[in-house]
């Protein structure tokens, strides 16, 4: 009687899932393919970008080689390619590297290039600070105080970490354009800045000694007024 019994589930269970199958078996093997599907949609997704990144590094590697033997043009082409048609790490990567290139060809698109990246929305600010700093001290042999304040002045005042970069790309160009005191006062901020690198903090250091002479010495205490009974 239980072997009966038995036969009898297996069967029942047999009619269940059958029937199971007939409503819904279409619906698992489509399922199954659209998986299958996926699995080999980012398998061949993750094999391009890995081409893609290969590709992108092979390529920033020789335009950096032609910028290391002097091959200014022929390196700035192959940066600027990379910005067009690169991964975005390595985009923004090479249009810092195309900016630097320009930079030592001729320092006005250096500036230029730099100008843009700043401007540049698609760019993390982080990028565009530094772009504007590095502009900055193209312009400290180019140009004027102004011109580098107009790219770095904000930085200057400000809390950020490049502060202290931009103080001293300001200090800098206040001592060639020969106002020493300027330079005294920015340089003497980055000294006293807690947080100031140690290399920054030894150029504003050299700074303030060269321009120390342009530094008013602190006044002298007014002597107190004499009483009525010592008079």
């Amino acid at each position: 009687m239980t072997d009966i019994f038995h036969e009898i589930e297996e069967d029942l269970r047999r009619e269940r899932l059958r029937k199971l199958w007939d409503r819904f078996g279409n619906y698992l093997i489509a399922l199954a393919l659209l998986l299958v599907a996926a699995t080999a949609g980012w398998s061949g997704w993750k094999y391009w970008r890995e081409q893609q990144a290969f590709k992108a590094s092979a390529a920033f590697e020789a335009a950096s080689e032609l910028a290391a033997a002097g091959k200014f043009p022929e390196a700035e082409a192959g940066f600027q390619a990379l910005v067009k048609d690169g991964p975005a790490g390595y985009a923004a990567l090479a249009g810092f590297r195309a900016a630097s290139v320009a930079a030592q060809a001729d320092k006005a698109r250096g500036v230029a290039a730099f100008d843009a990246l700043a401007a540049n929305a698609g760019l993390p600010a982080a990028l565009r600070d530094v772009a504007r700093v590095r502009a900055g001290l193209i312009l400290v042999d180019t140009g004027t105080p102004d011109e580098v304040r107009q790219r770095v002045g904000a930085l200057a005042a400000g809390t950020g970490p490049l502060r202290n970069s931009a103080r001293e790309a300001l200090a800098l160009a206040e001592l060639k354009a020969g106002n020493a005191a300027a330079a005294n006062k920015l340089a003497t901020e980055i000294t006293e800045d807690a947080e100031a690198a140690g290399g920054a903090r030894s150029r504003a250091e050299l700074i303030r000694r060269l321009t120390a002479s342009a530094v008013p010495p602190p006044a002298e205490p007014a002597a107190p007024a004499a009483s009525p009974a010592t008079q």
